[in-house]
């Protein structure tokens, strides 16, 4: 009902953020902790913080998140949370029995000045960490960034820790991914696997977030990147770090940590993101792009060409993570869509540049924003101002749609209220045909429910 009382005019606001197109660092470090196989998360601040991030996991792919927490108390929260940290570690590894235990920080321990390079080391010191195994750590602060931020964070805080270069080059290339579902990262797997590469996928939530009904609990499923292909990433001939936002620091530090080239490119979201993605990794992998591959890039040509029609000229919001939004508003501009707004709450300079780049020409009516203030009252307000043939974004969309009775396509972080988006890629040529069924779907489905009896058709 709030929703109706959004006005059209956009006002300037430093210090004023409604309905953030974003969610939490530590959200983002835990999921990339998840996707390690046998690493346990470890939140260090209080319960409270821990039960949002782990539930704000668990409600999108429907999977138990299992993490450890500090439970700061007052008297934590006051003198420190040292003692915390260091008697969990300890219970944890008796109790839990994890290869890694990946610890991020909170608004409070972070506000409070916790340094958890100094604990982890006490907590290795003192014996608390059995031999064999390994504890990690980022800073995380829940008030500045977003959740790709912490994913980044954490992403980096692996690759500081594991990597080692020796003196043996191994004939494999590492794949960093950006946030995406498990689905995603399987098919990246599957992609690579076709192309006859070998590859180490960090993380790789795939087998771990999507894993099959048996009627047993595991605690740390099969999937995930084990410690062996960490560590082996230091001998590896290249690493394709996929979005800017979530893999460029991880990048940077293996180059200078171990020698490893890295090329930076886009998720391989669309057609010309996956030429990129296919070209860069067959020149790493030094093989050529087999027909299997060539062939699904020719099915989703096919399907562009027949749906041109319906999605020509089509105006979309979209908001979401820079890594994902990026590629996607260059495929639809690809299909002579008409991406008009673009919201983003992660922060970053580039944003706008490479916004502008991909607009200025094709869609030089396009507004766009990130940052603090790139909010969905921001959205929404540009949709009042002129409204939009379909929406594109996580589940916090619905409002908008229902109130504006747009059609609407869930993609990306979070959605809470449907189930199956973790099981189907949409990364790749085939990823990039389920984005376009996903589209069409949604506007053929207005276009049936308000059609007048007469114009009422069977066929397309």
């Amino acid at each position: 009902m709030l929703l109706k009382h959004t006005t059209d005019k956009v006002r300037e606001r430093n210090a004023l953020t409604v309905n953030p197109a974003k969610t939490c660092q530590p959200v983002g470090a835990m999921y990339a902790a998840l996707g390690v196989h046998g690493c346990l998360p470890h939140s260090h601040g209080s319960q409270g913080c821990c039960s949002y991030h782990r539930t704000a996991l668990t409600r999108h792919y429907k999977e138990p998140v299992m993490a450890s927490t500090s439970s700061f108390t007052e008297g934590a929260s006051v003198f420190g949370g040292q003692a915390n940290l260091l008697t969990a570690v300890e219970n944890i590894f008796q109790i839990y029995e994890p290869e890694i235990v990946a610890v991020h920080s909170t608004c409070l321990s972070e506000t409070i000045g916790d340094d958890l390079g100094q604990i982890v080391q006490k907590a290795v010191a003192d014996g608390k960490v059995p031999e064999g195994k390994h504890v990690i750590q980022a800073a995380t602060p829940s008030y500045v960034g977003s959740h790709v931020t912490g994913y980044a964070n954490m992403l980096e805080a692996f690759v500081k820790y594991f990597p080692v270069k020796s003196d043996e080059k191994k004939r494999q290339v590492n794949i960093l991914s950006g946030w995406v579902e498990p689905s995603d990262m399987r098919e990246l797997r599957r992609i690579s696997s076709l192309m006859k590469v070998k590859t180490v996928l960090l993380p790789d939530t795939s087998d771990v977030l999507d894993t099959p009904m048996d009627g047993t609990y595991t605690m740390y499923p099969k999937g995930g990147t084990t410690i062996a292909e960490m560590v082996s990433m230091g001998d590896s001939m290249k690493t394709l770090a996929l979005g800017e936002w979530a893999t460029d620091k991880a990048a940077r530090t293996l180059d200078n940590k171990c020698k490893v080239p890295f090329d930076m490119l886009d998720l391989p979201v669309g057609l010309r993101a996956t030429d990129r993605f296919i070209q860069a990794l067959a020149q790493a992998g030094k093989v050529s792009v087999p027909e299997s591959i060539a062939a699904e890039r020719g099915r989703l040509v096919d399907v562009i060409t027949d749906m041109h029609q319906y999605l020509y000229g089509k105006r979309v919001a979209v908001y979401g993570d820079p890594d994902n939004i990026l590629p996607l508003i260059e495929f639809m501009v690809d299909m002579d869509m008409r991406p008009v707004y673009i919201v983003s709450g992660t922060p970053g300079k580039s944003f706008p540049k490479k916004a502008e780049a991909l607009l200025a020409e094709r869609v030089p009516e396009a507004k766009f924003k990130n940052g603090p203030q790139a909010d969905m009252l921001l959205m929404h307000q540009w949709i009042k101002e002129e409204p939009v043939d379909l929406i594109v974004g996580n589940t916090y969309g619905k409002y908008i749609s229902r109130d504006e009775n747009i059609p609407f396509v869930r993609m990306g972080f979070p959605i809470l209220d449907r189930v199956g988006h973790s099981y189907f890629p949409t990364v790749g040529y085939m990823g990039g045909i389920r984005i376009l069924e996903k589209f069409l779907s949604a506007i053929m489905d207005k276009i049936d429910v308000t059609s007048p009896e007469e114009s009422f058709e069977l066929t397309m």
